[in-house]
């Protein structure tokens, strides 16, 4: 099966999880279940399964037909080539392929000068006014080539406009690009480029990330330390005739290589083996050249020879074009994408499935509770109304004034109830200072500091170093704090519990320690700037403060991703405290209402006991189809019809 099969599957189960969802949600409402607690867990459930995005990076040195593997993989149903990819010319900045139903299909582009102003890749996305932008024509393959084709375009600008811009070093002769006649040096002339288009796999929550070679990546710090992290897959691509270069192995070690797990989600593609096919060689001759060359590869890159692909991506964009099939099996294009679909789906549909059994799990627990509860007292209503069956009207008035009594003595119990709240707020605020943008900002300021100075800065890998120990042992402490906080929610649940006949359980506590792990990630994808290879780019101020800024940047997204988790703990415990002192009070009504029924007429207690007996059946019924509509939002399409009767 392909990769655009795989994903088109990957795609149904998506959009069958968001209609399943909203039949639920109307369900709870219609029940009177939907509790604020159980109202952010199912937006969080929504937001997770719908801006799922599956990012795969394509990562090359220029010239090993990155481009044209793009175009052969996912847009061949266009009947042309869409990415540049003609000789000598080809992508020249980062550029993300997406769809965003908000914003028409365009081309975005942001000026190669914005690297001399302060403002971080992620800071200039929210002004989208200073980007140019370029409208597309998606039912006009050509129109479409024509606009994509302004990611290739360049400037030729001075030594010294290079140099400020990142692409021209004195110290590092041997990096340099080749002036022109005039003296004048060839630059990209956008810093970044979003295509924005209603691509069937972009619609899905495809990204593709088409990233330029090794000059450009390195002077671009926000590509290696933040989107390259970011991505699910990454495709490199080598030569097949050539197989590792130098060029190719110092990109694999500065910029993949660092990216810490994950390691099965990479590709190696051993492009344009159609250079291989020699008339005087035989079939079984070339095979063996190529299955040497990947394993060779593999060795040098330290991957299992199953990660290295050998593809011709111009014979295989063809051969769809053309309907060719035996030229299609001979580029081995379906090879990987196969690889994309197992590899890169498989993974990702993992780790989505069980974040959303997960989220389910404790939406069944925080909705099943509150049946529960119902339940409970619907059963105390029933036995107390049993035991006034021949009774006489000053036992009925006497069991009103107890029941009374029980409201005002549980109403003044707020007080308590309400030290409970006041505790757990002020620890929660010390937990949330903790992980504040303040707090990070201010951790990381020598680092900032030390990397914006001038010169050769030769202690910054010590203040690195310091700085995200620092950076750990605040998560360290706010992981310590959460626990305290669980611990202390345990013990006043309890105690509401045993006191007030309550059935409070503690949220599962935030995982902090995984953030940890995160920072773990982030250092080492910005250790290879501070290595001495990089001495020369990292002595100039601009350089050092690009590389300031992704750093925040990617920092500021870990401890962000922090807070959430640690917030919608918050509110579940909330809002389960909120929902039981809620059912509470109306139980109370309820029993008075009862009583009040029982004494104006003297067959009202029959007929309320048969009514609460009703109910308690009704609930019976509404907790078997709770778990009827949460276990069919774990079943995959072809598993369980769309609709399911909300009875």
């Amino acid at each position: 099966m392909s990769f655009i099969q795989d994903f088109d599957e990957h795609g149904a189960w998506r959009k069958q999880f968001a209609l399943r969802l909203k039949l639920l949600s109307e369900w709870l409402i219609d029940h009177d279940l939907m509790q604020p607690g159980v109202r952010d867990r199912l937006e969080q459930l929504h937001a997770e399964v719908k801006s799922d995005k599956i990012m795969v990076a394509f990562v090359a040195e220029f010239s090993r037909g990155k481009s044209e593997l793009i175009n052969a993989v996912f847009f061949a149903g266009y009947g042309r080539r869409i990415m540049p990819a003609s000789a000598g010319r080809t992508t020249m900045c980062p550029t993300e392929l997406s769809y965003d139903a908000e914003i028409p299909p365009c081309l975005r582009l942001l000026p190669i000068e914005t690297r001399l102003q302060p403002q971080s890749l992620l800071d200039w996305r929210s002004a989208p006014n200073k980007w140019e932008r370029v409208d597309l024509d998606v039912n006009d393959p050509k129109q479409l080539a024509k606009a994509i084709h302004k990611v290739a375009e360049v400037r030729r600008v001075s030594r010294a406009e290079a140099a400020s811009l990142g692409f021209w070093n004195e110290e590092t002769p041997e990096d340099n690009p080749l002036p022109g006649p005039d003296g004048l040096i060839e630059v990209p002339k956008w810093r970044h480029a979003l295509i924005n288009m209603a691509h069937p796999l972009l619609k899905q929550g495809l990204v593709i990330l088409d990233t330029p070679g090794l000059n450009a990546i390195g002077a671009e710090p926000e590509l290696t330390v933040s989107l390259l992290p970011q991505a699910h897959a990454v495709v490199f691509i080598l030569a097949a005739d050539t197989g590792v270069t130098k060029s190719d192995l110092t990109i694999w070690r500065q910029h993949l290589a660092t990216l810490g797990e994950g390691r099965e989600a990479r590709l190696v593609v051993l492009n344009k083996i159609d250079t291989m096919w020699d008339a005087l060689s035989t079939p079984e001759q070339v095979q063996l050249q190529i299955a040497s060359q990947r394993t060779d590869s593999a060795d040098i890159l330290g991957l299992s020879p199953r990660q290295v692909l050998a593809v011709s991506a111009q014979k295989g964009l063809l051969a769809k074009v053309n309907r060719d099939e035996k030229l299609l099996e001979a580029s081995n294009l379906l090879e990987l994408e196969a690889a994309l679909g197992v590899g890169l789906l498989g993974q990702r549909r993992k780790i989505l499935t069980a974040a959303v059994s997960s989220g389910i799990d404790a939406l069944r627990d925080e909705t099943g509770r509150l049946v529960h509860i119902r339940a409970r007292d619907l059963v105390e209503q029933v036995q107390e109304l049993e035991g006034l069956r021949g009774k006489n009207a000053g036992v009925i008035k006497q069991m009103r004034l107890r029941i009374e009594q029980e409201q005002a003595d549980f109403d003044a119990s707020g007080a308590k109830i309400q030290a409970v709240r006041s505790v757990h707020l002020r620890l929660l605020k010390d937990l949330f200072d903790l992980l504040s943008a303040t707090q990070l900002k201010t951790e990381v300021m020598e680092l900032a500091r030390a990397l914006k100075q001038p010169g050769v800065k030769l202690g910054v890998r010590r203040v690195y170093g310091h700085t995200f120990d620092r950076l750990r042992a605040g998560l360290q402490q706010a992981d310590r704090l959460a626990g305290e906080i669980q611990s202390m929610l345990e013990g006043s649940f309890k105690g509401l519990n045993a006191e007030y006949g309550f059935s409070l359980q503690a949220p599962e506590p935030p995982h902090l320690a995984q953030y940890i792990k995160e920072l773990d990630l982030v250092e080492k994808s910005h250790l290879q700037y501070l290595s001495l290879g990089n001495a020369l780019r990292l002595a100039q101020p601009e350089f050092g403060e690009r590389l300031a800024r992704a750093l925040m940047s990617r920092l500021r997204v870990v401890f962000e991703s922090a807070v959430n988790q640690v917030e919608l703990w918050n509110k579940s415990a909330a809002a389960q405290l909120d929902a039981q002192l809620r059912e509470r009070r109306r139980n109370f009504g309820r029993r008075i209402e009862a009583v009040s029924r029982i004494q104006q007429a003297a067959g009202g207690l029959n007929e309320r006991i048969r009514e609460l007996q009703m109910q308690q059946a009704e609930l019976n019924l509404l907790d078997a189809k709770l778990t009827e509509l949460t276990d069919h939002l774990l079943a995959s399409p072809e598993e369980a019809p769309a609709e399911v009767a909300l009875a």
